[in-house]
């Protein structure tokens, strides 16, 4: 028994003695590039989004183009760069944080061409896809500048021989990092539709296998994914090409890819910051509830790790912006207007009513004003009304202001005694900011730009008119 336990601390020993000289082992990255000499270099990956670059370590050429980075550090998977002097051009390379130590060599007359590569197989396979892929494309393009039968059929050829080569190569190399790049960086494959009885295929059906193999490729269990550029461009397409722009669908499929992400929690965090980031102040109307939910579930749950200040800011802007959420009522709000009457929102009647939140010393407001004056004068027939609400408090300005951009017809209203906290309690952050009601005053469209005023109007009625 005694021995049996010496064995075993015996074995935890050499273990924990081997992990730790793999930790220390560090890295040596080679680079020899004929046509350049005695200038300074940079490696680095890029991280998640399409442009981001992350710089690791900096090495001068020497006399003979030879660049070494090296460190005691290990370096971070992902695929990496060779950054020139100015930026210009750079040198793709794989680094898998499994091969070390490693040369390329090539030069600046056709850097994927002439490269060669020793010690690492990820970055042969890399470098051999990219010649292949490159010769393919130059063949294609000489080809095309004939149009002839025969060049379209040769075209063809080469683009089935790709194929074909593209998928041994994948096949034969499935668990190579390289392979996993390769497979992140297209578009599912989808295999043979089904026709629908009129013989015509069946494109919701391509739909739907598309959506629900998007992210096949993506091993989101692999902390190396990060350190490419194909996670926010996917993002960007699922959310934007691939689900519908409702906040009860863009709160589904968020929470399903924040799942998928959880294997990781670099990716976790990444895809809801990224999420949050679009819906806070997003581009489609009314879908800010995505952002809420975000925060909630995420960030205020204390699922994802913020500091107490950043939770309070959080907070508060939760609190401002459910009861002002498309779809809810909008809250009373009681104001005075030029002859010192009380005017409230609730109380103008019209099939439609705009909010137009506005500071008589801002200069867009300035701007906006006349557009808003010439939507009014051409609506106002419609039963569309307009309330226009001064965020601040100069008598003298707020009138001057409805008398210089002829604002008089409208419904015009002021906070005179500076109780209402127009941030907190209406979101208004910047001026101008436009709330649209309909007539029983649910919210149905918020930071709406003046000029788009009509064409949602338009469209928004007969959405309405179709449901009848």
């Amino acid at each position: 028994m005694r021995a049996s336990f010496r064995t075993s601390f015996l074995l935890l020993f050499l273990t924990s003695m081997l992990s730790l000289e793999l930790l220390a082992q560090g890295y040596r990255l080679e680079a020899t590039i004929q046509g350049v000499r005695d200038s300074s270099f940079v490696i680095g990956h890029y991280n998640r989004t399409h442009n981001q670059f992350v710089p690791k370590d900096t090495a001068k050429a020497d006399a003979n183009g030879k660049i070494v980075f090296q460190g005691t550090q290990n370096l971070p998977g992902g695929l990496y760069v060779i950054l020139f002097p100015g930026n210009k051009r750079l040198i793709e390379f794989i680094y898998s944080g499994k091969e070390t130590n490693f040369s390329m060599e090539t030069d600046t007359l056709d850097m994927i061409g002439n490269m060669k590569i020793t010690g690492s197989k990820e970055n042969e396979l890399f470098y051999n896809y990219q010649k292949e892929l490159k010769n393919n494309a130059r063949q294609i393009e000489q080809l095309g500048k004939t149009g002839t039968p025969e060049a379209k059929a040769k075209i063809r050829e080469i683009q089935e021989n790709f194929t074909a080569y593209r998928k041994q190569m994948l096949d034969e190399n499935a668990g190579a990092f390289t392979s996993q790049l390769l497979k992140m960086s297209v578009d599912p494959d989808v295999p043979a539709v089904p026709k629908l009885a009129n013989g015509k295929p069946d494109s919701v059906w391509v739909f739907n296998y598309y959506k629900a193999h998007y992210w096949d490729a993506f091993d989101f269990s692999d902390p190396r994914i990060i350190n490419t550029p194909f996670l926010e461009p996917r993002l960007d397409r699922y959310f934007k090409n691939l689900v519908v722009q409702t906040p009860d669908s863009l709160i589904r499929d968020s929470d399903r890819m924040i799942k998928k992400a959880s294997a990781n929690k670099d990716a976790k965090s990444w895809v809801v910051f990224y999420i949050a980031n679009q819906y806070e102040n997003p581009k489609t109307v009314g879908t800010e509830a995505v952002w809420v939910h975000i925060a909630e579930k995420y960030y205020l749950s204390g699922d994802m790790g913020v500091s107490e200040d950043s939770k309070k800011r959080i907070a508060e802007k939760v609190n401002t912006l459910k009861t002002l959420l498309v779809n809810k009522p909008f809250p009373a709000l009681s104001l005075t207007d030029p002859a010192g009457k009380k005017v409230s929102v609730q109380a103008i009647q019209g099939n439609y009513t705009v909010l137009f939140f506005y500071a008589p010393s801002c200069g867009h407001c300035k701007e906006a004003s006349p557009k808003l004056r010439e939507f009014y004068d051409k609506n106002k027939a419609n039963g569309i009304k307009v309330m226009a609400i001064s965020t601040e408090h100069n008598l003298e300005e707020w009138k001057s202001f409805i008398k210089t951009y002829h604002l008089e017809e409208l419904t015009n209203g002021m906070d005179p005694l500076q109780q209402i906290d127009f941030n907190r309690k209406f979101d208004v952050v910047t001026t101008p900011m436009i709330y649209i009601l309909d007539k029983n005053k649910k919210i149905i469209a918020r930071k709406m730009p003046v000029e788009q005023l009509e064409d949602f109007l338009n469209y928004y009625q007969n959405k309405m008119a179709r449901k009848l």
